[in-house]
């Protein structure tokens, strides 16, 4: 019998690596020319059975940086006033700090070297995490900088889906899409999504070693 902390499973399960779920909402699609205008993230914990559940969210509106543009299509999309002053928002470095703290916290608790990146098309999130990490000279960067996740391959092998409200409806939840297009509220979708395909993973692979194949 394993009786090995949630933590310590964590830390064996994907190599030393801690999953965090993040999304941003951009100004565009070019991470050195569109702000970066939303930030929020999900730490992924694990429980002592070896099953994956997501942590709190946190995240921060941006400030767009000094020089930056607005493509009028993103904006149309989001929905995002930049300036409103009811949106509290921080400057880049402020804001990769509120997201960066709690990540370096999870990694110590967990016993893990490095955070990677879950997200739905991964790679667009972060290329503006790096971009915005370059532009402030950020030195605590807790994610691998190449390195990511992403639930549209993995939503893609588990449901056939690869639009995200596809996908998180195909795996038996709700999709709002009034909600959609926060920060926030897709990276809670997303990192729900992400651990229940993990976790269905883990049931059909104790399944066979059982040695009870799946219907």
């Amino acid at each position: 019998m394993n009786n090995a902390s949630g933590a310590t499973r964590m830390a064996q399960r994907f190599r030393g690596f801690l999953p965090v779920v993040v999304d941003v909402e951009t100004g565009g699609f070019d991470c050195e020319r569109h702000a970066l205008l939303e930030i929020a993230a999900v730490v992924v914990g694990m429980d002592e059975a070896g099953f994956l559940h997501p942590e709190p969210v946190v995240s921060a509106h941006v400030v767009p940086f000094p020089g930056s543009e607005l493509d009028p299509r993103s904006m149309e999309v989001t929905g995002i006033d930049p300036y409103h002053p009811f949106r509290f928002a921080v400057p880049e470095r402020a804001a990769l700090e509120a997201i960066f703290k709690p990540v370096r916290a999870a990694l110590g608790a967990n016993g893990c070297q490095r955070a990677i990146l879950v997200g739905h098309n991964a790679a667009f999130d972060l290329g503006f995490i790096n971009a915005a990490v370059r532009r402030t000279g950020h030195k605590r960067n807790p994610f691998h900088p190449f390195s990511c996740f992403d639930t549209v391959t993995l939503a893609g092998l588990a449901y056939g889906q690869t639009v995200l409200s596809r996908a998180v409806e195909a795996s038996g939840h709700a999709w709002d899409a009034n909600q959609a297009h926060s920060a926030v509220y897709d990276t809670e979708r997303t990192a729900g999504l992400f651990c229940q395909v993990v976790n269905r993973w883990r049931e059909l692979d104790t399944f066979w070693q059982r040695g009870h194949p799946p219907a």
